[in-house]
This record gives C-alpha cells, structure tokens and sequence, in this order.
C-alpha cells in the first residue's frame, strides 16, 4: 500500500557490523577494524603513501587488508594512485615494511 512503511528483517550474524570498507588489493569489503588505512604523507625523500594506524589523519584515505598479498596486489595494479586520487604514482615502502612486519 502506498504510504505504508516497510519493516526490514533484522540482521543476521553475517552482517558485518560497523562501517564497511573496500580493500584496494582483492576489492572484498569488510569492516573499517580489518583494514588498514593508508594515507599521503612525507617520508624521507618527500611524499609517500604512509599507513594511519590509528585512522584519524586527515585527508583522503584508502584501505587495504593487512596482507602483504593485497598491497603486492594493490601496488601492481595502481590501486594507489588511483585510489588516493593522484597524478603520479608515490613510493609505499613504509606500508610494504609493516606490513612484512605484521606476518611475521
């Protein structure tokens, strides 16, 4: 009837809860909590793609799940560059690094 509201169904289990986010590397979504964000930033050549741990620095943000084989993926596909809106692509050697530190 028009007018009328609908009720949705309550949410399973499988419902992720929280903010859901896309991981430039696979393209699965899961939420904020299992992704690392990504962000430009400076390191010490000049403007790189740095993680944000904590994901409070401003500016526009990528994620990427905490695996050396979706930045592997992200990185061979330009994921980066296109993700965080740039004209060339930056050095992201600060993400592989804590990323290779976070397997082991």
């Amino acid at each position: 009837m028009a007018g009328e509201r609908q009720l949705h169904a309550c949410a399973d289990a499988a419902t992720p809860q929280g903010p859901v986010r896309t991981c430039i590397g696979c393209r699965k979504r899961a939420t904020k909590s299992e992704l690392l964000r990504v962000v430009v930033g400076s390191a010490d050549d000049g403007p790189a793609v740095v993680p944000d741990l904590r994901g409070t620095t401003p500016g526009r943000g990528a994620y990427l799940h905490r695996t050396v084989a979706c930045y592997e993926l992200a990185h061979r596909r330009r994921a980066f560059t296109r993700a965080l809106r740039l004209d060339q692509g930056l050095a992201t050697d600060a993400v592989r690094a804590l990323l290779e530190s976070l397997d082991t």
